[in-house]
């Protein structure tokens, strides 16, 4: 019997226990595992329904009053979300309606009103640096930096206009489609790859953002789908049972997945990146990654300062 329960030990669902402890080894070292850690110790969660209450307060006013004034916007804003969520036509009517704005009454805004929301815009830009920052575990950057987010703000806005014109030129045919989705994953990927070396001061290199970037873009790809299977009844049933509030809790919804990809995708690309050194160092125990080298330069005085 004593024999008998030492071999059970030994092997756990019949897998010898030293190959079974490689396994787990491995599995706790993995990108995945990492990511999963990682998101828990930054509160990933939260930090997404943050992403997204500051993004419908701060974020869409600027928005609304952009796409309005936008000559080539037919419907405003609402058309952008719509665009986003990858909501038909015949179910987006009650997000048009939500976000309906006239052009002559956009056009009306004065200077200092304009100024004000880009200021809330602003608001919304330091919270994904901030985000950026916690994922790389960087210091926040000098107030001498700001100028970074006021460009970002202004080349996110156009990023997003770019994708919902080039959805109504390109909304017909399935060369016309198959063109538009490499034009979104291109651009996409553009926007988020320079998005966080532009927002981090170029601290974290070139070559440790792209995995987070497509992994980004991979993700809105998934969500995407996501929403035109789940947020387009959502839409129709929650403004029938509960008008414009009901639509705004699945818009709520979105930005929350949004900005769980956003911070998600980067910190699985620095997980990637990181598992991806320690491979290289095996081999070359001479060797740093490029992360590693960028800090010993920030150290040394070499990098830019923040």
């Amino acid at each position: 019997m004593e024999s008998e329960s030492v071999a059970v030990g030994d092997s756990v669902a019949g897998l010898p226990a030293s190959r079974y402890a490689r396994l787990v080894e491995r599995c706790r070292r993995s990108v995945v595992a990492n990511v999963w850690r990682g998101g828990v110790q930054m509160e990933l969660l939260r930090r997404s329904m943050a992403f997204a209450t500051l993004g419908l307060v701060a974020l869409v006013p600027l928005l609304v009053v952009v796409a309005a004034i936008d000559p080539s916007s037919q419907q405003g804003f609402g058309q952008w979300v719509a665009d986003g969520m990858g909501l038909p036509r015949d179910t987006a009517a009650p997000v048009l309606r939500l976000f309906s704005t006239h052009h002559q009454e956009a056009r009306q805004i004065s200077v200092l009103g304009f100024a004000l929301l880009a200021a809330f815009g602003l608001a919304f830009v330091t919270d994904v640096k901030l985000g950026y920052e916690r994922i790389w575990d960087l210091p926040s950057q000098s107030w001498r930096q700001a100028w970074r987010r006021a460009v970002w703000l202004a080349v996110m806005v156009g990023y997003l206009a770019f994708e919902v014109e080039s959805g109504v030129l390109l909304s017909h045919g399935a060369l016309q489609s198959a063109g538009r989705i490499v034009i979104f994953a291109s651009a996409a990927l553009l926007f988020f790859w320079w998005g966080q070396h532009f927002l981090l001061g170029g601290t974290v290199p070139w070559g440790w953002l792209l995995p987070g970037a497509i992994a980004t873009v991979a993700g809105l790809s998934g969500l995407r789908f996501f929403s035109t299977l789940v947020f387009t009844p959502m839409i129709v049933s929650s403004a029938h049972d509960y008008g414009m509030v009901g639509v705004v809790l699945v818009v709520l919804s979105w930005l929350i997945g949004v900005g769980f990809v956003i911070f998600g995708g980067a910190l699985a690309g620095r997980y990637y990146c990181e598992r991806l050194a320690e491979r290289r160092a095996v081999r070359e125990p001479v060797a740093c990654g490029p992360f590693e080298s960028a800090n010993d330069g920030q150290q040394d005085g070499s990098s830019e300062e923040p």
